[in-house]
């Protein structure tokens, strides 16, 4: 296979395409490459409908069947056309269920060239569990995947899960065992869910939401709430006024019909069974909070199929130092900062967690990402490159850290309406640091010229007598004190102002 000359791929990685055929959606992702944090190349579903009528029938519906064939075809010439090197397709509860799913899959199976993986009940539950592991960091809760036709459950904690059960509450076998009556569905759900054992140990914590329709869920609640960050991955309510929203969904109170504008149309029908579903859950769960994820079980597959040493590293920082690789000048001096930051943070009197660190960590390996834009608009451009990313492994408060800790480096350290809406997302306390980190690298910067070497040699350290009426001094080696001028001065006043520490430089 010829590499590419583009400079915005990653060197030394091929397209891995993934389709996944389900109940509802038949979707083909292509990534681009086999990695700890892969980035999408090119997305396209198509609702087929397969289960349509399978509660009833015990058959996938053959008109279904027929857009999903064609939408294979297309798919296999879409993996081709994209050199990727490996195409792995799996098959859900539709097919595995169905009288006709083995006639269906042996038809795909000659258009696509390749084997299709039929997964069992337990393997949807196994890799939907993988996905929130591939996408979360530490999670703690229990995974719920629906699809068309079922739904699968798993607990989750860290890089652990057990308790697999799948359940036939998907979207379109609950609105047909229930005759497409909301109460009904409510009912048959309640009952099912009740007795879950994996729900059981739930309590307090988080339900993790896989499928397409819960993600629509989450974005209607986007809508409704004006929020200001239109990232679905980690998205999260508590459970009570989820629990409540659901309500409203399930009714489709008119209320709401305004901003059911967001949704397609192909997808309203099933929010309600989605909304009763998910409400239900989080009912018998007696959850803390639900939390929406773009990853599911396409995502733990891949996730599956790495080896140990790179299932292992981390998604989060993984992610910003692909992207200093691919925009940064250097990404030597964006690893240097990473380091250097996490020394100096303690002279400012924070102690980090070690989720705290990450974020840090991460926002000094994104500090040189818009370099390339004009100097007015490059705090900008770096705020809309990591607030819109699709990093894993972080929170929303944690990614409107990193995204205002970059903005503050290149527009200074005071609040505007473009920051608002973030700092509003990230706390106080994230909004605290991301301004201290902001401001020193607003110092730092003044002597790195962005690129490596300089960095490691500058410390922030205690006064001493000799050092006037100062707090903390920044200590510069002799052999710099050419970076030394008007400019360090302002910047170490900004940060003084910002930390309540009156702050010096020492040559030697």
């Amino acid at each position: 296979m010829v590499e590419s000359e583009a400079q915005g791929r990653l060197p030394g990685i091929h397209p891995v395409s993934v389709i996944d055929i389900g109940s509802n959606s038949v979707r083909l992702v292509i990534y681009e490459g086999l990695s700890r944090a892969p980035s999408v190349l090119f997305n396209e579903k198509v609702l087929c409908g397969l289960g349509k009528g399978l509660a009833a029938t015990g058959r996938m519906d053959e008109t279904g069947i027929a857009r999903a064939l064609a939408a294979l075809t297309r798919f296999r010439a879409l993996s081709e056309q994209a050199r990727a090197s490996e195409m792995h397709v799996l098959a859900t509860a539709a097919a595995r269920e169905a009288e006709n799913g083995a006639d269906f899959i042996e038809k795909a199976e000659i258009i696509l060239g390749c084997r299709i993986r039929l997964l069992t009940g337990e393997e949807e539950a196994h890799f939907s569990a993988l996905g929130i592991i591939a996408g979360y960091y530490q999670p703690d809760g229990i995974a719920g995947d629906l699809g068309g036709g079922s739904l699968e459950l798993v607990d989750v904690r860290g890089t652990d899960h057990s308790g697999g059960q799948t359940l036939p509450l998907g979207g379109l076998r609950l609105a047909e065992m229930s005759g497409n009556s909301i109460s009904r569905a409510r009912s048959i759900a309640r009952r099912a869910l009740r007795k879950s054992p994996v729900l059981q140990g739930g309590e307090g914590r988080t339900f993790y939401a896989v499928g397409g329709t819960w993600r629509n869920i989450a974005k209607l609640h986007m809508e409704i709430s004006n929020y200001p960050l239109h990232m679905m991955q980690a998205y999260e309510i508590e459970a009570g006024p989820a629990i409540e929203f659901l309500g409203e969904v399930s009714a489709m109170k008119q209320s709401r019909i305004s901003a059911i504008k967001a949704i397609s149309r192909s997808r309203r029908g099933l929010l309600p069974y989605g909304a009763v579903a998910l409400q239900e859950t989080l009912i018998a769960m007696k959850a803390g909070r639900v939390s929406f994820s773009a990853l599911g079980v396409r995502e733990g597959y891949l996730y599956s199929l790495l080896g140990r040493a790179e299932a292992a590293r981390d998604p989060l920082l993984t992610a910003a130092s692909e992207l200093a690789i691919l925009r940064a000048r250097s990404p030597e001096h964006a690893r240097e900062l990473a380091a250097w930051t996490g020394r100096m943070f303690p002279a400012f009197g924070v102690n980090e967690t070690e989720e705290d660190a990450r974020y840090r960590q991460a926002a000094c390996l994104l500090a040189d990402i818009s370099w390339r834009a004009h100097p007015d608009y490059r705090g900008l451009q770096a705020l809309n490159i990591i607030a819109h990313s699709t990093f894993t492994g972080i929170t929303h408060s944690g990614r409107a850290y990193i995204a205002l800790a970059n903005y503050f480096r290149f527009e200074g350290l005071n609040d505007d309406g473009v920051s608002s809406g973030l700092a509003a997302i990230a706390g106080q306390k994230y909004l605290d640091y991301a301004k201290l980190l902001g401001g020193m690298l607003r110092v730092v910067y003044l002597f790195s010229a962005s690129m490596p070497g300089v960095v490691p040699r500058l410390a922030f350290a205690p006064a001493t007598p000799a050092d006037g009426d100062v707090d903390l001094v920044l200590v510069v080696p002799r052999d710099c004190a050419a970076f030394v001028g008007e400019r360090l001065e302002g910047r170490l006043q900004q940060l003084a102002k910002l930390t309540g520490k009156r702050l010096g430089f020492r040559v030697g």
